[in-house]
C-alpha cells in the first residue's frame, strides 16, 4: 500500500529578507509563515527544522506504540521530544527523548523496543544524520482507593 502526503511552500523575495508560507491539504498548516527570522532567529512562524523535529517525534512515538502493541503491551502514555541540530547549513543530528508509562513492561524489553523504533520509524530511515534517542520507562503512579 502506498500513501502520499503533500505540502506546498510559497516563497517571495530574497533568502534573508523574503518570507514564505506553508500549506497542507489537511489544513494543519494553512499559509503558516516561515522566514529567515523564524529559521535563524526567534521570529514568529515555523521553520523546516521545527517541522522535521515534530515529524520525527511523532513518528517515533507512533512506531513505539506499534512495537508495544505487537509485544502485547499498551502505553498509558508516550511523550517524545525531538531537537534537530542545524550546523553549517546541514542537519547534523536528531536528538530524541522518549518517556513512557507502560504497565507490566520491564526495562530490558523497553530498551529493545525503543531501539527498534528508533532504527525503523520511517522518519529515522529518511534522515541521513546521527540519530540519538534517550528513553525513560516511567513508573505508573499508584492509584489511591
Amino acid at each position: 500500500m502506498s500513501i502520499k502526503r503533500t505540502a506546498i511552500a510559497r516563497w517571495e523575495g530574497k533568502g534573508t529578507d523574503g518570507h514564505g508560507v506553508l500549506t497542507t491539504p489537511s489544513t494543519v498548516l494553512t499559509d503558516t509563515s516561515y522566514s529567515y527570522a523564524t529559521r535563524f532567529a526567534d521570529g514568529i512562524g515555523t521553520n523546516p527544522e521545527e517541522l522535521i523535529a515534530a515529524a520525527h517525534a511523532g513518528c517515533l512515538a507512533m512506531k513505539m506504540a506499534f512495537n508495544l502493541q505487537v509485544a502485547g503491551y499498551a502505553a498509558s502514555h508516550i511523550i517524545t521530544s525531538c531537537e534537530i541540530v542545524l550546523h553549517e547549513g546541514l542537519i547534523a543530528q536528531s536528538n530524541l527523548k522518549l518517556e513512557a508509562v507502560v504497565p507490566g513492561l520491564d526495562a530490558s524489553t523497553f530498551e529493545n523496543l525503543v531501539a527498534d523504533a528508533q532504527q525503523n520509524c520511517p522518519v529515522s530511515k529518511l534522515l541521513n544524520t546521527a540519530i540519538k534517542c534517550e528513553a525513560t520507562l516511567l513508573a505508573k503512579p499508584e492509584v489511591a482507593d
